[in-house]
């Protein structure tokens, strides 16, 4: 009979299993939990651009006779903007996006946002994460209620679970990692000494499951991370990593991404600089999302929202640079997106028909894209949206995203 577990032996254990067993590429962590029920065949994936996309570069409004004098310096692109109708284009950079467009895979939402108001990147986040009306009203995510109320589990590629996965449901992470290869030896040796506990046994097996259905080679992790898999940069690998889990029979059902330095207060239209290097770095990494999804037959059930916590002001600020908004853009792909379009009621640019003179204005509430795809895509009940996962949120009705 083995002797039992102790509290601190346990604690060592675990530590072991997160930092050794899945090799080079990741750490990842699990958390307690029913990880027997069916996930279901849907996928969904949530990212995060923190720091303040500017939807009017990402998106801009080339037919908007107000655009070119309200944006000065920032209206113009080192390249033609990518038409997408007769009012909005996507910025030169996002050629990969745009071409997902033209399949019908793409739905751009302009003038979308949160009902915070403010510009505090701090409290702006919390709203987006947790789905609340205002900062810090709410201590879980909108996205963890909504995959407890499934029974489903979710997966964070980061070091961390971050608010928007946080609350009763089955949350694994990983994140890219520097150390070696453990031993077929050692990992035999974990399994003995995990035997004794179910709760690690059960861990142990998750992790090897993961690690060996979607570890990449060491020598290739080890430069992909340098220099980004065929120069996609770190947000494409991360994408890729992603695509390889979620393609999984009993992978997580939801993921969530983050991409930072959308902060873009300086030297904004440089064709070389911080946003547009982020945007192709984005495109990239979408791109990278649909092909390994693509190739596993899972993009046809995948649905992609990409949200930041607030846009910029229309205007240039002194040092060729935005500062803080509201309104900005948002963008929802995947191969069960009804795409090709753009939504958005157009407020205008004009400085009368600015949010208090400066911002562009929220026309539409970024709950009601999650609504939408939550309700038609996830099947969560419109109780629990409205109850749960969006309590305050009643009056928002969700958008019609998906393919019939």
């Amino acid at each position: 009979m083995n002797p039992p577990i102790n509290t601190a032996r346990r604690g060592l254990l675990a530590a072991a299993l997160s930092a050794g067993t899945l090799g080079p590429m990741a750490t990842l962590s699990f958390a307690a939990g029913n990880t027997s029920a069916k996930t279901g065949d849907k996928r969904f994936v949530f990212v995060i651009l923190r720091g303040g996309l500017d939807g009017l570069a990402a998106v801009p409004a080339i037919g908007d006779p107000e655009f070119i004098g309200a944006r000065a310096a920032l209206a113009q692109f080192p390249e033609a903007p990518l038409t997408l109708d007769s009012t909005f284009a996507l910025h030169p950079a996002l050629a990969q996006l745009h071409t997902m467009y033209g399949r019908g895979e793409l739905v751009v939402v302009q003038a979308v946002g949160l009902p915070y108001r403010e510009r505090s990147h701090f409290e702006a986040q919390q709203v987006l994460e947790s789905g609340g009306v205002r900062p810090f009203e709410l201590s879980t995510g909108w996205l963890g209620r909504a995959m407890a109320r499934n029974n489903t589990k979710s997966m964070a590629l980061n070091t961390a679970v971050p608010l928007v996965l946080r609350g009763p449901g089955v949350v694994d992470t990983w994140a890219p990692s520097t150390l070696p290869e453990p031993g077929a030896d050692l990992v035999a040796r974990l399994g003995k000494m995990y035997a004794a506990d179910p709760a690690l046994a059960t861990a142990l097996e998750r992790a090897r499951a993961l690690h060996f259905d979607a570890a990449m080679p060491t020598d290739m992790a080890s430069a992909d991370m340098k220099t980004g898999k065929r120069g996609i940069g770190n947000f494409g690998v991360l994408a890729q990593q992603a695509a390889e889990f979620l393609a999984q029979p009993n992978g997580p059902q939801a993921a969530v991404l983050e991409m930072g330095g959308w902060d873009t207060h300086a030297n904004q239209a440089n064709p070389n600089g911080p946003l547009a290097n982020n945007l192709r770095q984005l495109d990239a990494g979408l791109a990278a999302l649909r092909e390994g999804l693509l190739a596993s037959g899972t993009w046809g059930r995948t649905v992609v929202v990409v949200a930041t916590e607030f846009g910029r002001e229309v205007a240039t600020n002194g040092t060729l640079g935005t500062d803080h908004g509201t309104g900005a853009a948002a963008f929802v792909l995947g191969g069960a997106v009804k795409g090709g379009r753009v939504i958005a009621d157009w407020p205008g640019l004009a400085k009368r028909d600015r949010f208090e003179g400066r911002d562009l204005k929220i026309t539409t509430d970024l709950r009601a894209v999650l609504k939408g795809v939550l309700s038609d895509h996830l099947q969560v009940s419109a109780q629990s949206l409205n109850s749960e996962v969006f309590p305050g949120g009643e009056a928002v009705k969700g958008l019609s995203l998906l393919r019939a």
